[in-house]
């Protein structure tokens, strides 16, 4: 199709992308990294866009059964398309839908595990005239972190987990709304893009009705010096050293 093209994951999968749309970033990379998965277990994605975390979870956690929730049909159909040509299609639905209607979508509490990319931005803050695919993935104009945090703990089962990246700017929202609707913080890792830089992203675990106790990851740093990752962050591309991996926005 016009203006897509078919990225190579380094995992044995593709994807279909669109840059006229939007293009995940190393922020869904590290998202399906921090998340854990046991075999057997049902994960739901939400606001899962082209479907780039449940193909990276699959090839991470290939016993686990995956499902993306996606409000936009192109880029729910781009998801599908990628499914398909990866035949992951007995392992991986993409289902077109509402975040906030999640609970209804789905059964309450038929989720081992959730995981979202959701928008950062509250309103307008920062929208320079995107076009609505990169607004709604970046911007909360559909859905609020209360709305992504309050429908997660629904389709949760008892001590189910929840998996989140998001901008540290917003933390103390992020921890007060989690403990609100009994979703308790038990695991957190800041991500830095240099050593010397403030953070810009946070990787955070809940647990449905889990116990009050967080522990606090070392600081994971993305660069060395501009266009060269550190040692970890190849690893968790598991690949060479190397430039900016192809497919991905930088964050």
């Amino acid at each position: 199709m016009e203006n897509e093209r078919l990225d190579d994951l380094q995992n044995g999968y593709m994807l279909i992308q669109n840059p006229k749309q939007f293009c995940f970033g190393i922020d869904a990379v590290l998202l399906a990294w921090f998340a854990r998965v046991k075999p057997g277990e049902k994960v739901l994605d939400m606001g899962t866009g082209t479907g780039i975390v449940p193909i990276l979870l699959k090839a991470r956690y290939p016993g686990g059964r995956f499902t993306g929730l996606e409000i936009q049909e192109e880029s729910a159909a781009l998801a599908r398309r990628s499914v398909a040509y990866n035949s992951l299609e007995d392992d991986i639905v993409i289902q077109t839908g509402d975040i906030k209607r999640a609970s209804e979508v789905f059964s309450p509490s038929s989720f081992d595990a959730v995981t979202t990319n959701p928008p950062y931005m509250i309103g307008s803050h920062g929208l320079v005239g995107e076009n609505t695919a990169k607004t709604i993935a970046r911007h909360e104009t559909l859905c609020t972190l209360d709305d992504v945090i309050s429908q997660a703990a629904s389709v949760l089962v008892p001590k189910g987990r929840f998996y989140m990246v998001h901008r540290p700017f917003r933390l103390a929202e992020i921890m007060s709304t989690m403990v609100r609707y009994k979703l308790e913080p038990k695991r957190m890792r800041l991500v830095y893009p240099y050593v010397d830089k403030e953070p810009n992203l946070v990787l955070i675990e809940g647990m449905r009705g889990g116990n009050s106790r967080i522990t606090v990851e070392k600081p994971l740093i993305v660069y060395e010096k501009p266009g060269v990752y550190t040692d970890e962050i190849l690893e968790i591309y598991g690949r060479e050293r190397q430039e900016t991996a192809a497919g991905e926005e930088e964050t």
